[in-house]
């Protein structure tokens, strides 16, 4: 021990350290705790991930519920970690995770491009890439190529979109993919692309629209937890042997039931 540690502990037995300093003391000490903290984020994206209220964004896990989210509380209910959990626009939480300390953030599908961003939990539940249309379009198409010639709605972030503009595509981006069906609506684009259960989803929840048109499923990948490589592979490790050990008890087979139509 040091000789200004032993000064500071007679000082402390004595009663002649102020109590702020021992108050931040015993902050200090806590460090071990307040460094397992995690910082869970998600986006508005039913029916995997979807605020309670309605409103798109949420503050805290109960105001967040959908597929992926209550697997991923399930696992986090394993493990003895504190968390907070928020639901925020994708692509500034995508962005924010990036580079601290035990944040996260669901359901990310992982690609060959985002391997070496995040490390990866899971996986959680699968998306299918699809491309819709407006009701009653009469476009078709045979494969991926045959879009070329269309205009897409997409959303900043998101991997789909990402994918598509990195392979020439005109892709419209927006904020929100919550505005996309409105845009085929509308004529502001030919197709959509998201996941297969989400679009007809949000196009009836979001906009009262039904009967849109898939007129192609063209990928699929699995979605996980990615967390920043700033977080310590002992925390990523404990929550892929919680998620392993919800899905061995018959828990994430069990979320999937309640959420299939």
């Amino acid at each position: 021990m040091s000789t200004l540690m032993t000064s500071f502990i007679a000082r402390l037995l004595k009663g002649t350290v102020p109590g702020f300093v021992v108050l931040s003391t015993v902050i200090l000490s806590s460090g071990t705790n307040a460094s397992e903290r995690l910082y869970i984020f998600t986006e508005n994206y039913p029916p995997y991930n979807e605020a309670v209220s309605g409103k798109g964004y949420a503050h805290s896990e109960d105001g967040i519920t959908g597929i992926c989210s209550e697997m991923v509380k399930a696992m986090l209910a394993r493990v003895d970690y504190d968390y907070v959990m928020k639901m925020r626009d994708w692509s500034y939480a995508y962005d924010w995770v990036q580079g601290r300390e035990n944040h996260g953030l669901f359901c990310t599908a992982r690609t060959d491009e985002r391997e070496g961003q995040f490390q990866w939990v899971g996986p959680l539940a699968p998306i299918k890439w699809t491309l819709f249309a407006a009701p009653g379009s009469d476009i078709t198409l045979d494969s991926l190529e045959d879009a070329r010639k269309h205009r897409i709605a997409g959303y900043k972030g998101d991997v789909m979109s990402d994918y598509l503009v990195s392979q020439g595509f005109d892709v419209v981006m927006s904020i929100s993919g919550d505005v996309n069906p409105r845009r085929l609506e509308l004529g502001e684009a030919d197709l959509w692309v998201t996941d297969g259960l989400v679009g007809p989803l949000v196009a009836q929840e979001e906009h009262g629209i039904s009967g849109l048109n898939p007129v192609l499923v063209f990928r699929e990948t699995p979605m996980y937890l990615a967390l920043s490589n700033e977080t310590s592979p002992a925390i990523v490790a404990a929550l892929q042997k919680a998620l392993d050990q919800a899905r061995e008890a018959g828990e994430l087979d069990h979320l999937i039931r309640q959420y299939q139509p």
